[in-house]
């Protein structure tokens, strides 16, 4: 199937618009696209009339223009027919927002709809979804405006069978300043599956990184997941839910999905080189990383610091990952201290951590900084800024950034997040270097690299 018109109309339906209440969700997603997005888009009620000024088509057919894609807002039991409808129209696809089917098992009518669709070669998301967010394409996410926060364009690729995980990942994606490329809810995936989008945004040129929210698979898909994701070019970080008894049931209740076996399917991944989210606050933290860095790391990390506390504390959290901290050698002790300042020399911690000391100054870390990304004894560094030192300006950021990023080693950051410290967030950001607003945070950046390693 070419998936093609879902993810990038010209043109776009909105069927089962109301044009008595803002609040119907077709409605909603109209008023979201008209004038605000650059597709064309069209209401679409059997009723006809006007919304906004704007004709209300009776039909898809009797739409001007060819149309890429439908969005579907209607009873559930009239989702046959309009789908018909549109096949019969030449539309490209369709975007089914409407629930009911096997998730309040109303099975034979999923079915009903995947037959229709198998038969005409015409693919749709959902049912059960809030469907579709291109950055400054189109949006069928059909909540308030006013109360969704959404990312800007950027290199990660969100797929969820949960449409309310999605926009809740969303609003955390845009407070860590995560771009995305596309976020996808995808509900009961009755035709259009995660492994139909791995192939997909593998070849997409606007995707770095594929991440997924899964509830459960059909049986031996699974197996099908992995091969792909194996051969995938991108890397590929997944959230899996359900690994409880309770999760298993909830899970089941809420999309119609196997859960399947928790464990094995985890042992898997890691096999495979997959990277594993054990959490929502792992998932955010893996695709920032995996979005600045693809080349997997075994795990040998410089910890780079102002506090000899922050930096005890990231050596614990480094542990608790698998991550390792090396003793530094004598010989790179050696090269450090002939550079640092006299006012630093005499009481920096020159071990690893390397605590440089409140005392430290922007030359200080650079030239620490340019020892430790032409070192062979550690593949990748945390970098632990303190922005109130006194010493440090808000240049380090982008200075350092640009020393690693010409050496190709991973660099992880951890700046607390304030406003007045934004620019030195900014200047390590768009120079390509994750940042968090704590010190596990900013290893799980590290931690995401490791993971993407076979086993």
């Amino acid at each position: 199937m070419d998936l093609n018109p879902l993810f990038a109309p010209r043109s776009m339906a909105v069927i089962g618009v109301s044009l008595r209440n803002d609040h119907h969700p077709a409605t909603v997603i109209y008023n979201r696209n008209h004038l605000r997005n650059p597709v064309n888009v069209y209401p679409v009620n059997p009723k006809g009339g006007r919304l906004h000024r704007e004709r209300v088509y009776q039909r898809v057919a009797d739409i001007p223009e060819p149309v890429d894609l439908a969005v579907v807002g209607v009873r559930a039991d009239l989702v046959p027919r309009v789908l018909k409808e549109c096949i019969a129209a030449g539309v490209g696809g369709a975007v089914v927002i409407s629930g009911g089917f096997a998730e309040v098992g109303r099975k034979e009518l999923q079915e009903e709809v995947v037959a229709l669709a198998r038969e005409a070669d015409f693919p749709f998301i959902g049912p059960n979804c809030i469907g579709i967010y291109v950055p400054f394409k189109f949006d069928t996410l059909f909540l308030p405006p006013e109360r969704l926060v959404r990312p800007e364009p950027g290199n990660v690729a969100l797929v969820s069978q949960s449409g309310g995980v999605l926009v809740d990942q969303m609003v955390k994606y845009a407070g860590q300043g995560v771009g995305l490329s596309k976020a996808i809810s995808i509900g009961n995936k009755a035709l259009i599956r995660e492994t139909d989008l791995l192939a997909y945004l593998d070849r997409d040129p606007a995707t770095a990184v594929i991440a997924f929210y899964i509830e459960g698979f059909n049986r031996h898909e699974g197996r099908q997941f992995v091969q792909i994701a194996q051969d995938c070019g991108k890397p590929v970080v997944v959230l899996k839910a359900g690994k409880s008894a309770q999760g298993m049931r909830a899970a089941s209740s809420h999309t119609a999905s196997l859960a399947g076996d928790h464990r094995v399917f985890g042992a898997v991944l890691a096999q495979h080189g997959i990277v594993e989210a054990r959490s929502e606050f792992e998932l955010l933290a893996f695709c920032e990383s995996l979005s600045c860095y693809a080349k997997p790391l075994t795990g040998r990390v410089g910890i780079l610091t102002l506090s000899g506390g922050h930096g005890v504390l990231a050596a614990d959290a480094c542990d608790r990952q698998g991550l390792t901290v090396p003793a530094f050698s004598p010989e790179l002790q050696g090269r450090i201290r002939d550079q640092l300042s006299p006012a630093v020399k005499g009481i920096a911690g020159l071990g690893n951590p390397l605590d440089l000391t409140g005392s430290a100054r922007d030359e200080d870390f650079i030239s620490a900084a340019k020892e430790l990304s032409r070192s062979p004894e550690i593949d990748s560094v945390l970098l632990l800024i303190l922005p109130y030192s006194p010493a440090i300006t808000t240049d380090i950021g982008a200075r350092m950034a640009r020393i690693f990023r010409e050496a190709d080693k991973a660099l992880a950051a951890y700046v607390p997040h304030a406003p007045k410290y934004r620019m030195l967030i900014e200047g390590l950001e768009l120079n390509r270097v994750p940042v968090s607003a704590s010190i596990e945070g900013a290893v799980l950046m590290l931690e995401a690299l490791r993971r993407s390693q076979p086993c």
